[in-house]
């Protein structure tokens, strides 16, 4: 199969995979405030979504007007490098369950995940983030793409894991100590 049509196949399943995320991720958000979640730094969501979907957009824009040519070699390792992380994506959204949402929302009472992917890694699902940002646009020959989104996606991790440690934090009770 040639490569334009295996990537135009992908672009529709991950447009398809991500509408499905967003439907599970506002169920679980509903889910989470009914139990009284609480959200934090919800100031920089915004900008996350922003950052997710302009990179999507400038992907296919690079794709279509001045792709990088890659080998087979590459197009397959960058595609399994992309499968990888979204099995790594998909085991923390089965990990956690009705817990798992795009936002940071802590449940009174509810207890810190630590099995599934967070046996390894204290946030899995950034990892997975971080990969795909980079191998993704690299899959549609989008080289500038991932090179650019990877640094300011970067600079939001940075945030959002603050925010994030931050809420767990007080979910464990423990203050500003490492949980």
């Amino acid at each position: 199969m040639p490569m334009e049509l295996i990537r135009q196949i992908c672009l529709l399943a991950l447009l398809v995979e991500r509408l499905a995320e967003l439907w599970i991720s506002g169920r679980n958000l509903s889910w989470s405030m009914a139990r009284g979640g609480r959200e934090y730094g919800h100031g920089h969501y915004p900008w996350m979504v922003a950052l997710h979907s302009t990179m999507l957009l400038s992907m296919v824009s690079e794709w279509v007007y001045a792709p990088w040519i890659i080998n087979e070699w590459l197009f397959g390792m960058f595609a399994g490098v992309c499968v990888a992380a979204q099995i790594l994506r998909w085991w923390v959204i089965l990990t956690l369950g009705r817990q798992w949402n795009t936002r940071v929302v802590v449940i009174p009472g509810a207890r810190q995940v630590t099995t599934g992917p967070f046996r390894f890694c204290a946030h899995p699902n950034y990892l997975a983030v971080v990969i795909e940002m980079l191998f993704l646009p690299w899959f549609f020959g989008a080289f500038w793409t991932g090179i650019l989104f990877s640094v300011l996606n970067i600079w939001m991790l940075r945030v959002r894991i603050r925010v994030e440690d931050d809420a767990l934090r007080e979910l464990s009770g423990r203050g500003h100590e490492p949980i």
